[in-house]
């Protein structure tokens, strides 16, 4: 009885097999890292009230962060803050217009507006730069819930010295509780989820060249 030789290449089905096998077994993967993600979301702790830093950063991407961070701000939880991301043609005193429920001061003498960032990483690296030229070492880091695990990655890598104490915003229009039953949620929470992967592996091959 003869044996094949092994250098004999694998029938079509078989290819066709092993590839589906492959992408089951990576969709199996990414199911479960997504669900685990969720689940962490929900669990989010927010720093002790009374906790201070040295500076809060909120990173803009709704009405709510930013309200978070004045009140914060207006609690005496930090000294100063910076909203990272704001459009170029925003200005202090709009945006006190717009927050009107806070004092005037409050914005001239604590708040700074960055508008260098256009993504996550440039948040980071705008942040970094201002943190580091204001001598800051801890800083309260203000973004929505579904953001928080991604920009923790990207602030450690450009400021690793730096405690970061995170601070989760949740929203109405972001229901994690039952992110399934909409539509909605499911895709930005899955696109976060994306990003968020592709930050780890971005930190680990940055890490790995020093």
């Amino acid at each position: 009885m003869s044996l094949a030789p092994l250098d004999r290449p694998l029938p079509r089905r078989g290819i066709l097999g092993s590839l589906l096998l492959l992408i089951y077994c990576v969709a199996l993967f990414w199911l479960g890292g997504f669900l685990r993600f969720v689940e962490d979301l929900q669990n989010l702790e927010t720093p002790r009230e009374e906790r201070t830093t040295d500076a809060i950063v909120v990173l803009t991407g709704g009405a709510e962060r930013i309200d978070a961070g004045l009140k914060l701000l207006q609690a005496g939880r930090a000294r100063r803050m910076l909203i990272t991301g704001v459009n170029k043609g925003t200005s202090a005193d709009m945006l006190q217009q717009l927050r009107g429920q806070y004092p005037a001061q409050l914005f001239a003498c604590c708040v700074s507006l960055g508008t260098a960032a256009e993504d996550t990483v440039g948040n980071a690296a705008e942040a970094a730069v201002w943190a580091h030229k204001e001598g800051y070492k801890s800083l309260r880091l203000v973004t929505g819930a579904y953001h928080l695990p991604r920009s923790l990655v990207e602030f450690r890598r450009f400021m690793p010295a730096t405690e970061l104490a995170p601070h989760p915003v949740y929203t109405e229009h972001v229901r994690l509780a039952d992110w399934w039953r909409n539509p909605g949620t499911a895709r930005l929470l899955a696109g976060e989820f994306n990003k968020y992967m592709v930050s780890l592996v971005r930190a680990r091959l940055l890490a790995n060249r020093k």
